[in-house]
């Protein structure tokens, strides 16, 4: 019996001719990374057991992204010590504020995680690495005991696979169709926990964002990973971009699968998830002309560059509506970057946007943009879950990026379509 890629990489990683679903193992990361809220509380850990230095200072990298722009003086605190930390550690790979972005999106799109990479991470949505067919395990505050030791016990997870079939309808986004692979587990009555879904089938219509925009849904839904295997073209995109040489991992024609599972894309309208939970969507149809009083697009799920571009598309020449603010959060400073080079950053701009520092921007708890009591708001942010974003009684539906765009528009929740606009290559 083979294995399928995620059980491949946990066995390279454990140093191990072979794992199956329920074996212990102790794999050993080709990186770390640890995000601001977690960096202070695992120092004061080690400390208190008299551990004064890190497992390796070339594998370890510390990421600014929830606390970006501080909001109270207890986020400048920590920021103060963050950086008394670095100095202390040796960190070698610190990203401050400004100088990387979204901690699960610029390693991937600088080229420091690359297809059949492992790695740890404190924050679970560290299942984008399975975009570009790469796995990241989150661990949570355990993440102190991979500081300390380079590793930690972990447990291979059963993979359900399901086969995609199809070719998604013009105008409609991987988003849409990450919306709906949960919904259909979830009246299946499909568990996630602990579970890695592995993606098969029709997968080259896909680009990278949208790739790591299907990775984002299923997380929500307790899934522990979620793999992509790479295509040709994402494998070469990771070439031109890698910092090491690496080998792309791809299950084993007869590996095992908890599930085999099957979704055709081709009848999938663009989706509107109702405030609670990513399993919550309906066909946009359902909530268009709904009024809106804020939009966000940007998160780990959709801050990706060609997430980007398409809300560009429709905001190019336009105007946010009166009464609708819309903010705009770049995945990483190489997306700022890029976003001033094409002219996306004068589209924004001019829409009457405001284009905030990369990071997660208003997913972050709504630290920053939050909503008021009886707000309805659109984003594009990880998650829904009553009260994330400020107010317990604000509506806060998810969509796609072009969606998001499309409502802040007009001012009510709109169809992408109306405004001619589609996918990369599409027409309609």
């Amino acid at each position: 019996m083979g294995m399928t890629a995620t059980e491949k990489i946990l066995a390279r990683a454990s140093r191990r001719d072979r794992v199956r679903p329920g074996d212990i193992v102790f794999p050993k990361p080709d990186l770390v990374i640890v995000h601001d809220g977690l960096v202070v509380s695992s120092k004061a850990e080690l400390d208190g057991v008299g551990i004064d230095r890190v497992f390796d200072t070339d594998r370890i990298y510390f990421v600014t992204d929830h606390d970006v722009v501080y909001t109270s003086p207890r986020a400048v605190e920590r920021g103060t010590q963050i950086r008394k930390i670095v100095k202390e550690w040796g960190i070698k790979h610190f990203f401050d504020v400004g100088q990387g972005g979204h901690g699960h999106i610029f390693p991937i799109q600088s080229g420091v995680v690359t297809p059949g990479t492992f790695y740890f991470d404190n924050d679970r949505h560290c299942t984008n690495a399975g975009g570009i067919g790469a796995v990241g395990f989150r661990v949570g505050t355990e993440i102190a005991t991979v500081l300390a030791t380079g590793t930690v016990w972990t447990k291979v997870p059963p993979t359900i696979r399901l086969t995609l079939k199809g070719k998604v309808k013009p105008g409609v986004f991987g988003r849409d169709v990450g919306f709906r692979i949960v919904q259909d587990l979830a009246r299946r009555g499909i568990d996630l926990d602990y579970r890695v879904l592995e993606l098969a089938g029709d997968l080259e219509q896909f680009d990278l964002g949208e790739r790591i925009a299907l990775c984002s849904s299923p997380t929500e839904m307790r899934a522990i990973g979620v793999f992509i295997p790479p295509s040709e073209r994402i494998l070469a995109e990771a070439k031109a971009r890698a910092k090491r040489p690496f080998e792309p991992v791809f299950s084993d024609a007869d590996a095992e699968y908890e599930l085999d599972l099957t979704l055709d894309v081709s009848e999938i309208e663009p989706q509107v998830v109702l405030t609670g939970g990513v399993e919550r969507g309906v066909d946009i149809a359902a909530k268009a002309g709904t009024s809106i009083n804020h939009a966000f697009i940007g998160s780990c799920a959709s801050g990706m560059y060609e997430d980007l571009v398409a809300a560009a598309k429709i905001l190019r020449g336009r105007r946010v509506a009166p009464g609708v603010r819309l903010f705009v959060v770049p995945g990483s400073e190489l997306n700022t970057k890029r976003m001033q080079t094409d002219g996306l950053m004068q589209v924004f701009v001019e829409a009457g946007a405001m284009v905030m520092p990369a990071g997660c921007g208003i997913c972050s708890s709504g630290k920053m943009g939050p909503v008021h009591s009886g707000e309805v708001s659109i984003s594009t942010a990880a998650d829904n879950v009553v009260g994330r974003f400020g107010a317990k009684d604000a509506e806060l539906f998810l969509a796609s990026p072009a969606t998001v765009a499309a409502s802040a528009v007009t001012g009510v929740v709109t169809d992408p379509r109306d405004f001619q606009v589609f996918r990369s290559g599409e027409a309609a």
